[in-house]
């Protein structure tokens, strides 16, 4: 019969179930299940063995080795990495089974004779019982270090030539981080370095651990590059990596911006241990380097070219088109375009292509509609090409010249009046004689409203189309720095046909689903004709006064709710629809009386009129805004990027302007975000306020090859800027502070 000893019945007893299922003499007791023994070897370490009965395991990380002598510690401890197993306590641990050995390496003085060690473990049965940790104190006789010298010196002698070499690979001197990992970089061309390590015999470099850092410039950029394999180990620090001998000698590959012969600072960090078990700290040299001048054909193969691991999505675009299919590129852009004609700088197209297809009146059918918007679009599109192979040519951002208030005045008033038609003051047509020279030209064009609608299309293209995004942007750095009109403009093209589709269905559809004649006609009108003012409100937000906005867009919803007799009792017998209209006056009119009252109160918002009333009601204060600093120029810009050196802090440069809708959602919705200004609060804050559009906001725009805004730039302490760092167009706050977040 076994022997139990108490603390484990003890445990038997608290696990009462599982006690009733186990026979008590079935259960090994600790010292039967796990016999641990020690001794010294020749050499002057220590091995541990246990002899684990069947059934039984221990767990690796319970393992552990203390020397109780003074003057005697354990350098290292070789313990095999185990299998894995699922502990519904521990998780997934590491496991012995049967048998496992350990070599301790000691440091101790000649004179120490005995190691007083103790070892701590702790297993399990099979069956479902644990026992307590157990610790051992062992006793062991250790060889003299003169005798074991002379030992190892006889050998040595007998091996004649091989003496002097064996004799050093015992001694206790390490050699110096510089020896043991010999570290040089070299220029192998203007577009490729190369780095090698000459690793000493006896020594290895963690492959992890290597990585490599261009230092002050922003020209010249590192791209992926291949470090080769290595041996597997499981490393007592950092788990299970891949370790490097001999000589490691890796290419390069440089992206450069700048043709011209130039310097370089290249840092290096790394890590390596010694076989015996004596690793070094982390490891950092820099070199400097020397790259000669390139010629302008190899520069443009290399242009835009960043790493994958970590670019910006723009700089992706541009990869995308230096190395994708024709056609594959023109898909991608087709569908940039479907996605940004869901943004709010394409939605106002809406009501000013469905004002023109409802301006025809009762003649127009499906077939008609359609042609319309697809002139429309079209127009759009060509428009955007060319203006946009201009702009990446020449530097000149068309779209932001159309945004002087004087032409956005004149266009909302152009709005104005096209709704004053909507509501039947007059009618909109050209003169009787043009009109008969067009219906001899063309059947299909008798009233001149496909050049009207493509007019429009090329209006709406500049002055009420999207902001810059990361697609738009793209394609016009490519054509700026490759000069390759046909494959940027086929691009730009593409993306405007993308951004059309959703204005091609409602053509489809507007023949059918309007009506055609009788007073539901005048009705829709009436409705479009309140549409096409709020184009020119909208229109209004970039130059006008938030107050007056706030006001207009107030008027906008009251007058209309009271023409769907919002005040007007309902008589006793009504129709339905009569119902539905009323219905919908008075959330017109509610909503209306909101923003006044929120206008009274100082909200700007018209989206979020009682949002400062509310915080105020709660006790809370409203978030205030962001606080940033005003440039207007390079000079500004560099000014202030020392001063942020100095203060050790980062810095972001926000692109803004009164005409840009996707910098005011940015400003309202994501930069007023609580959370988000709680991470900028870490940045110097900049802003270039590039409304105005004059030489200086021009300068600053193509010195980072940006079109227009919005855009957001990132600096580090060194005041280079983190180009895979950059944000165009808008995000909301929870993307935006995962970007922040990722900076840290």
């Amino acid at each position: 019969m076994h022997y139990l000893n108490p603390f484990l019945f003890l445990f038997l007893l608290l696990c009462k179930p599982l006690a009733f299922a186990i026979n008590p003499a079935d259960i090994l007791p600790q010292e039967q299940a796990f016999k641990v023994t020690a001794k010294a070897t020749q050499d002057g370490q220590v091995q541990v063995s246990w002899q684990i009965a069947q059934g039984y395991y221990l767990y690796r990380n319970k393992m552990a080795f203390a020397s109780k002598t003074d003057g005697i510690s354990i350098k290292h401890t070789d313990l095999p990495p185990g299998k894995i197993k699922s502990d519904k306590y521990f998780g997934d641990v590491a496991i012995y089974r049967n048998q496992i050995d350990s070599l301790l390496s000691l440091v101790r003085p000649k004179t120490a004779q005995t190691l007083s060690l103790l070892l701590k473990h702790q297993g399990c049965a099979d069956l479902g019982i644990c026992y307590p940790p157990q610790s051992t104190l062992l006793t062991i006789e250790l060889p003299s270090q003169e005798s074991q010298s002379k030992d190892i010196f006889s050998s040595l002698k007998q091996l004649g030539s091989g003496f002097k070499l064996g004799l050093n690979l015992f001694e206790d001197q390490l050699l110096p981080a510089e020896q043991a990992f010999q570290f040089n970089a070299s220029v192998i061309d203007g577009q490729t370095l190369q780095v090698t390590w000459q690793i000493a015999e006896g020594y290895y470099l963690y492959r992890e651990k290597i990585q490599l850092q261009l230092l002050d410039t922003s020209n010249t950029q590192l791209l992926p590059y291949n470090i080769p394999r290595g041996t597997p180990k499981y490393d007592e620090a950092f788990g299970d990596v891949e370790i490097l001998h001999n000589t490691l000698s890796i290419n390069i590959p440089l992206a450069r911006m700048d043709i011209t012969a130039q310097g370089i600072k290249l840092k290096a960090n790394f890590q390596g241990c010694a076989e015996r078990g004596v690793c070094y700290p982390p490891m950092e040299q820099t070199i400097d380097l020397w790259l000669p001048a390139m010629t302008e054909t190899r520069l443009s193969s290399t242009v835009a070219q960043t790493s994958k691991q970590a670019v910006s999505e723009q700089s992706q675009i541009i990869n995308s088109l230096q190395h994708d299919s024709f056609a594959l590129t023109l898909l991608s852009f087709f569908g940039f375009g479907l996605l940004l004609a869901f943004t709010p700088c394409v939605f106002p197209m809406v009501p000013i292509l469905s004002g023109i297809i409802v301006g025809q009146g009762k003649d127009v059918s499906t077939r008609k509609a359609f042609l319309l918007s697809l002139s429309f679009v079209l127009a759009s599109a060509i428009t955007y090409t060319v203006f946009g192979i201009l702009a990446a040519l020449f530097g000149s951002n068309l779209q932001a010249t159309f945004q002087a208030p004087w032409i956005i005045y004149t266009f909302s008033a152009i709005f104005v009046l096209l709704s004053l038609a909507m509501f039947g003051f007059y009618n909109l047509e050209l003169p009787k004689s043009i009109q008969a020279r067009l219906h001899n030209a063309s059947d299909n064009s008798r009233d001149g409203s496909f050049l009207g609608a493509a007019i429009m299309g090329a209006l709406s293209s500049l002055i009420v189309g999207p902001c810059v995004a990361a697609p738009l942007a793209a394609a016009l750095m490519y054509i700026g720095q490759t000069g390759d009109v046909i494959l940027g403009g086929s691009a730009l093209f593409v993306m405007g046909m993308g951004m059309g589709v959703p204005l091609l269905i409602i053509g489809a559809s507007a023949g059918s689903l309007l009506p055609k004649a009788g007073h539901w006609l005048n009705v829709s009108k009436s409705v479009f004709g309140v549409l096409m003012l709020a184009v020119a409100v909208w229109m209004l937000e970039r130059v006008a006064a938030p107050e007056i906005t706030m006001l207009l867009w107030a008027t906008l919803c009251i007058i209309p709710a009271i023409y769907l007799r919002t005040l007007d009792p309902l008589p006793e017998v009504d129709s339905g629809w009569h119902k539905l209209w009323k219905g919908f006056g008075v959330i017109l009119l509610s909503y209306g009386l909101l923003i006044l009252v929120g206008l009274a109160a100082g909200t700007t918002n018209p989206l979020q009129p009682l949002k400062g009333i509310a915080l105020n009601a709660t006790g809370n204060q409203a978030t205030q805004p962001l606080h940033f600093k005003q440039i207007n120029s390079l000079a500004d810009l560099q000014q202030e990027l020392q001063s942020a050196q100095q203060q050790g802090k980062p810095v972001m440069l926000d692109f803004y302007a009164d005409w840009c809708i996707s910098c005011k959602e940015m400003e309202a919705y994501t930069l007023s975000n609580p959370e988000v200004q709680q991470q900028l609060a870490r940045f110097v804050l900049l802003q270039a306020d590039v409304t105005a559009n004059n030489t200086e906001h021009q300068a600053l725009l193509k010195s980072f090859n940006i079109f227009g805004p919005p855009a957001i730039l990132f600096f580090n302490n060194s005041q280079q800027e983190q180009e895979e760092a950059r944000v165009l167009g808008y995000q909301d706050a929870g993307t935006f502070m995962r970007h922040l977040f990722n900076l840290q």
